[in-house]
Order: C-alpha cells, then structure tokens, then sequence
C-alpha cells in the first residue's frame, strides 16, 4: 500500500496530513503509529486525516496521537488544516468550518499569510489541588474540546515537564488522559508554555493547550486579552472576550515537503 502525505508543522508541532476525501480511511492503529515513528517513518506528533463534510460543515476532520489514539481536537494541526485544503484546491474558501470529535470549529486564512482559528468557547476552569508523586498541585482544569490541566510555575525551562507530565496524564483524576500544561507569566500580555501532550509526550507547540492556558489565566485575573503565547515552537496569539465567547487562534501554518509512504 502506497500512501501520499503531506508534511506540516505549525509553530513546531508537526504533522503528516492525509488526504481521505476521495478514499474512506482505513489505516491500523499499527500503520498510524508506524508513520508517527521518528526513526522508522515519517515522524510527527500527530496524524491529521481530511474527510468528506456534510451539509453543515466542509470537511470533516480527525487526528490521531503519535500512539494511535484519535483525539478530539488539535488547534495547530487545524491551522494547516486549512492551508491544505487551499494549497490542495480541495476548497476555494479562505473560511471553512469543520467538524471534529469536540466540536466544530472555524480556521481562516489571513492576509498576512498566518491562520487565525474559531476555537469555540472553553468549559469553566475548575481549580483543583492534586497529589502527583506525592506532592499536592493545583492546576485549572477545563476543556477546549480537549482536557487539558494547566499549572502556573515559576520557570518554564526547569518546569517538571517531561518527568511530572506523563504521571499527570495517566493520575485517575482523568479517565480519558489530559494534556498537561506549564505557564509561566511574563506580563498581562504574555506568557510562555509548554505543554506535555497526552499520546505524544512534550511537543514544541500545543495549540489548544494555549487556548487553555490563556483561559486559565484570564479567568484567574492573571491575563488580559489577548495574549502573547511563547512556547518552544513559536509564538500563538490567543483572544478571549470571558464567559461562553470563543477562543480565537492566530499563528503560523507551513508545509514542509510531500511524500509517498510504503506501508
């Protein structure tokens, strides 16, 4: 079997796109994980797969974790989404919406060649004090069609990351796995991140994991819209009005080359 991908990264978190608008996606858990392997195929932190819409949306849009797992949402990933289906002339449109496993969303194309991304409304940050390797943690826990849990810590270069992170995404708080985000706060305008991302590990950029972030710090009185998001990867702007107003996006979506796969 011969597959033809296209890889994309936006702010750093990279990804294989999938073009299944003509042929319905049949690809294992096994062959998803086998073109996210960084050694012996493509490498990515997630699989995007572009569907058929509907009657509402343009086209239909799944992710799948570097493990496999299909996910709800990807806020990165939906910024070259859109890029795709334009650069691919899937769509003429600069605007489409499109439907995910958390909800629809509505990614456009700027003049400025960036992506801005309608993110939908968050759920209300809930914080909560958790034991995590024996210490207590106080994260705010929400959702942006996704679950992500998010942290205020001093220094984001020595943040527990890659140590505390995979513990947290598996702590039985979550039955589904979280993302776990680092937040540190530069000023009312900005902040840097990083995130570990569940089935993925830490990746240079988490889209919703911004959103999160800038959600958990606006409500907390941290943050004031819009935000500066500084994570590893690049820079993410991230609006938001409060209350049930959606989360907008805007950052950088890059095609880095294409590619056939034998699988």
């Amino acid at each position: 079997m011969r597959l033809a991908f296209t890889k994309m990264h936006g702010a750093g978190n990279d990804f294989v796109v999938i073009d299944s608008t003509r042929e319905p996606f049949s690809l294992s858990r096994a062959q998803l994980q086998r073109i996210a392997d960084r050694h012996r195929g493509v490498g990515c932190d997630q699989i995007l797969v572009v569907e058929p819409g509907g009657p509402e949306v343009d086209f239909r849009y799944r992710i799948f974790n570097a493990d496999g797992g299909e996910v709800e949402q990807c806020g990165n990933g939906a910024r070259c989404f859109v890029k795709f289906v334009h650069d691919k002339r899937l769509t003429a449109k600069r605007e489409i919406r499109v439907q995910t496993l958390g909800g629809a969303i509505v990614p456009r194309l700027e003049a400025d060649g960036e992506v801005s991304v309608d993110m939908g409304p968050p759920t209300r940050p809930v914080l909560e004090s958790l034991k995590v390797d024996g210490e207590d943690v106080e994260l705010a826990i929400l959702s942006m069609g996704n679950p992500h849990a998010v942290q205020l810590v001093a220094e984001v270069a020595s943040a527990p990351v890659t140590t505390q992170g995979p513990v947290l995404e598996r702590h039985p708080r979550f039955p589904s796995r979280v993302n776990a985000g680092y937040m540190q706060v530069h000023d009312r305008h900005r902040i840097a991140l990083r995130v570990w991302e569940r089935g993925a590990g830490e990746t240079l950029s988490c889209g919703t994991g911004a959103c999160a972030a800038v959600v958990a710090g606006v409500a907390r009185g941290l943050l004031d819209s819009p935000v500066r998001v500084e994570t590893r990867g690049g820079t993410l702007t991230i609006s938001w009005a409060g209350g049930d107003n959606p989360v907008w996006m805007k950052g950088p979506a890059e095609t880095v080359y294409e590619g056939t796969l034998e699988l």
